[in-house]
């Protein structure tokens, strides 16, 4: 735990003292939006799905004093990660998990096009891949990893299903032409 707060102490401190301001922003675009159908779940949706993304992209985008590199074969980082230490399996892996997780699980509340698994994967894949390319081109000391997309964009999909019940509805719905009230004859 202390190497954690010794690299990410200013992250989670900047995080921790945002989330007031987070909820007075959600509060504000809700108030802002009172004609929409569902202000507050809109503006849940915005703020949380960047509030929840930030830190984690900020954490990944901290620059090391290590030597870079590239992983282009599928599993193998996470294969060379298994003969680590336990905690070091599970910080990594939960952590990529975690990264675009905010992500899935708002998206396709406000976003409907977006629900679904194998869409929100897509998402998370594509965020991954900008993300790590900035890695790679800003020369941070970090490895750009395929099995980092993929453990982002699982996480992405996999925190959307948890979402599910707020954006599943809403799916269906959106696909379906509205429909004009009938006019009386007469």
């Amino acid at each position: 735990m202390g190497q954690v707060w010794r690299e990410w102490g200013v992250v989670l401190t900047v995080t921790a003292v945002g989330l007031p301001v987070v909820a007075v922003l959600v509060a504000v675009l809700a108030r802002l939006r009172r004609d929409a159908a569902t202000p507050r779940r809109r503006s849940v949706a915005e703020v949380g799905a960047v509030a929840g993304t930030l830190p984690w992209v900020w954490m990944i985008l901290t620059p090391r004093d290590a030597p870079g590199g590239v992983d282009l074969v599928p599993l193998r980082d996470l294969a060379d990660l298994l003969t680590g230490s336990p905690a070091t399996v599970v910080v990594q892996v939960v952590g990529n998990l975690l990264v675009f997780a905010a992500l899935g699980f708002f998206a396709p509340v406000r976003v409907p096009a977006l629900a679904g698994a194998g869409r929100l994967f897509l998402l998370g894949a594509a965020c991954s891949v900008v993300v790590e390319s900035a890695q790679y081109a800003l020369d941070l000391g970090r490895v750009t990893s395929v099995d980092d997309v993929l453990l982002n964009a699982t996480g992405a999909a996999l925190a959307g299903l948890l979402s599910r019940r707020w954006w599943a509805g809403r799916r269906a719905a959106a696909g379906r032409p509205v429909e004009a009230p009938a006019t009386p004859r007469g």
